[in-house]
């Protein structure tokens, strides 16, 4: 079940790169500028919304172990909806959105409106993405990890050929990019609601059209989903202040810190596969009530992810340096980058319990304590400890990072001990 979601998972840098790739070769540097900084606002407004994809996933993973048809179906629906429904709102208020978005990354007097009407093309795309998170959630919930894995192969295939047509067949420029971009994800949405509904055929059970517009019937999916929504700002705000640090400490440092920040995408990538299938199966014995199974799944899949992690740390303490140069040819920021390798080399054997535990606590549907613990880890310990090392320079960020993921670990493994003692899930 993991290798699905860990090609998924890489597949997703593509469309970026591409975009990148494309418009690169123009003649002018302002459409790539455009691109970038409008690629860079949608990654955030959209993974704001990523409690989508994890509240579908922990909700149909149980209903699947109860063997509830009806519930299957209705999660499905009521999620895509929600999707759409947030879509349309961003839509809606698209103009106050862009304007803040535009304000706060500061594009040149030249770039601005290049960018302004990348984002005005691109919010379209945002039901469709939306919608996206959610069927990849249901998708994960009820076990059919290649449906994911099939959507966003065709996203990133439609995206690439579309770039094409619309920069170097129409001139479209870097609003072209965008409406590609938009086109491809529909085009993937329509697909896995294909896909989506070949899986639909397995299960029993009838959903009244009718209860889609009754807002009692998506109580539990909002009370999973607006805790999720607190802990993904958090971890946003982390990322965006660990950036926004770096930049403080001058334009090597910055460059430094993107490109060991793809190591970390890397190790996130490959381990989020097996917290993917932590999320399902762990669902599905709760809904079963077969805790011997729950704690068989838990053990096997932290044995394999701690192999993955273990290789991990093995190819970057070998080819680090390597990768690095690859990365950036620029000699300021590799050498900057390799002063901050042995942090990298470290965070697959820091980070894989935390991003286990979360696959359990998703999959239980736990999710206030995954909140509440990500509160704690962010507001007392990420923040004081970077307030306090801030005299060790880059290292002392890198330190509270790590330790930022470490504390989540602890936290949240304080919780699944005393969930298994208590008897809450069981």
């Amino acid at each position: 079940m993991a290798w699905p979601p860990m090609i998924s998972n890489i597949t997703t840098p593509l469309l970026g790169l591409v975009d990148t790739a494309v418009v690169g070769h123009l003649e002018t540097a302002v459409h790539l500028g455009a691109v970038a900084i409008g690629a860079s606002i949608f990654s955030f407004i959209f993974w704001a919304f990523g409690f989508l994809r994890m509240g579908a996933t922990g909700l149909t993973a149980q209903a699947l172990g109860r063997e509830d048809g009806r519930q299957v179906r209705a999660l499905l629906l009521q999620s895509v909806t929600m999707g759409v429904g947030i879509g349309m709102l961003l839509i809606l208020f698209k103009t106050p959105l862009i304007d803040l978005a535009i304000y706060l990354m500061e594009p040149s007097a030249e770039l601005e409106p290049w960018a302004r009407a990348y984002c005005e093309a691109r919010i379209y795309s945002a039901p469709a993405v939306l919608a996206g998170y959610a069927l990849m959630g249901w998708f994960f919930g009820v076990q059919y990890s290649k449906g994911p894995l099939w959507m966003l192969l065709i996203i990133n295939l439609a995206n690439m050929v579309f770039d094409y047509v619309a920069v170097y067949q129409l001139n479209m420029a870097s609003v072209g990019v965008a409406w590609a971009t938009v086109a491809a994800h529909y085009l993937g949405v329509c697909v896995a609601f294909w896909l989506a509904a070949a899986q639909l055929r397995k299960f029993d059970g009838h959903v009244p059209l009718l209860s889609l517009v009754k807002w009692r019937t998506y109580i539990e999916l909002v009370q999973v989903n607006r805790y999720l929504f607190v802990r993904t700002i958090l971890l946003l705000l982390v990322m965006s202040f660990f950036t926004a640090m770096g930049a403080r400490q001058g334009d090597a440092i910055l460059a430094a810190n993107a490109v060991l920040l793809t190591f970390l995408m890397i190790i996130s990538n490959a381990l989020d596969g097996f917290a993917f299938s932590v999320e399902a199966l762990c669902g599905e014995y709760i809904g079963r009530k077969n805790k011997a199974m729950f704690q068989k799944v838990i053990r096997l899949s932290t044995l394999w992810a701690l192999i993955c992690a273990v290789i991990l740390t093995l190819v970057f303490t070998a080819f680090g340096n390597q990768i690095i140069a690859l990365l950036t040819s620029v000699e300021s920021v590799k050498e900057e980058a390799k002063l901050y390798l042995p942090w990298l080399i470290a965070f697959p054997l820091l980070g894989i319990w935390s991003y286990m535990l979360d696959g359990i606590f998703i999959g239980t549907t736990s999710v206030k304590q995954m909140q509440n613990t990500m509160i704690l880890s962010v507001l007392g310990i990420f923040f004081p400890l970077w307030f306090i090392t801030q005299g060790m320079g880059n290292h002392g960020l890198w330190f509270s990072m790590a330790t930022f993921f470490v504390a989540r670990a602890i936290t949240l493994w304080w919780c699944y001990e005393r969930n298994i003692k208590r008897g809450v899930w069981f």
